[in-house]
């Protein structure tokens, strides 16, 4: 699909524009100004339970459709924010949702899944596959669906194409209008759409991502996605990249991502989950220890959303329970 916007009609999916709130509490918490910290509520699209995907999802499936689409196919991990949104679009566009997930049937409960079931999505389990296996797996239930009559329109692991990263160079442009003196966007780094988009409004200076460990090449994917965006060209090493938030891996929970839930919930009320907005503000928090971020710059913390990826989390579940402070009963 082209990114070119002007060619596809948009699929009117969410709420717009998304809230910036001030974070006071948080800021000083982290050692900033109060002044200083406010929240992009991506999480409060409105759709399927809120993110970053609806924007990318609404110019994706406004393709899809004026392709002539009867079915979307998509893949992920068995929590995927991006697969629960997706089977939520089809469901508010009248299409039929297909989601190729990394993992059995039974290895992952809860959470996204739920939703996913909810939304009407069929979920086809692809084992132990990484995300070239992902997308041949996706490529070859697309086929069947053809040689069935459907129409499937393909969309990539976390709709990270050109086209999906339109919605967040328009998410940029919504920031400019909102906070014009923006020093920093602070965003997880997952498929590499969502930075992208950003980063071509904004440029790279202004854009700091904290990967979470969901591609290989962070810095290449996303300077890619911006040439073939709008043919900008961004040397890899020119982004504002933080890697050590990754951990063990994408799925796993850092004590440095649950001590970033633990304290936005408790400074702000505010949840995030454990595998992207907890990792992006773990990174934050790094950044302000090594001067990266300072105190008197505008900085903003984009939400992503994924609340439902924290209850499919059994670890970051866990945590929060023993968390809770229980008073006995006296009689």
């Amino acid at each position: 699909m082209s990114a070119d916007s002007g060619t596809h009609r948009r699929a009117a999916l969410a709420t717009w524009p998304t809230p910036l709130e001030p974070a006071p509490r948080l800021a000083r918490a982290l050692g900033l100004g109060a002044e200083d910290l406010w929240v992009k509520r991506e999480d409060l699209t409105g759709l399927g339970g809120g993110g970053n995907k609806v924007r990318k999802l609404e110019w994706i499936c406004g393709a899809a459709l004026a392709e002539g689409a009867t079915t979307l196919v998509t893949t992920g991990a068995a929590q995927s924010n991006h697969a629960r949104l997706t089977a939520a679009a089809g469901a508010r566009l009248g299409l039929d949702v297909v989601l190729v997930l990394a993992g059995a049937a039974g290895s992952s409960t809860s959470g996204n899944l739920v939703l996913d079931g909810l939304f009407g999505a069929t979920v086809v389990w692809a084992g132990e596959a990484g995300g070239t296996q992902l997308a041949a797996a996706a490529e070859e239930v697309a086929q069947r669906l053809r040689e069935g009559g459907a129409v499937p329109a393909l969309i990539p692991l976390g709709g990270s194409s050109p086209l999906g990263a339109y919605g967040y160079a328009e998410c940029g442009r919504e920031l400019l209008g909102q906070a014009p003196d923006l020093d920093t966007v602070v965003v997880a780094l997952g498929s590499g759409g969502t930075m992208a988009g950003l980063v071509d409004t904004l440029g790279p200076g202004k854009v700091l991502g904290i990967d979470c460990g969901a591609v290989r090449d962070p810095a290449d994917t996303v300077t890619g996605l911006v040439s073939a965006l709008s043919g900008t060209v961004h040397a890899p090493e020119t982004l504002r990249l933080r890697r050590e938030q990754v951990g063990a891996g994408y799925s796993t929970l850092t004590e440095e991502s649950m001590d970033a839930l633990t304290l936005a919930g408790r400074t702000e009320g505010i949840a995030l989950d454990p595998v992207y907005t907890g990792r992006a503000l773990a990174g934050l928090r790094a950044a302000v220890r090594d001067g990266s971020v300072a105190p008197g710059q505008r900085t903003v913390l984009l939400h992503s959303g994924g609340l439902p990826g924290l209850f499919g989390h059994s670890d970051a579940v866990a945590r929060c329970q023993e968390a809770l402070t229980v008073l006995p009963v006296h009689e």
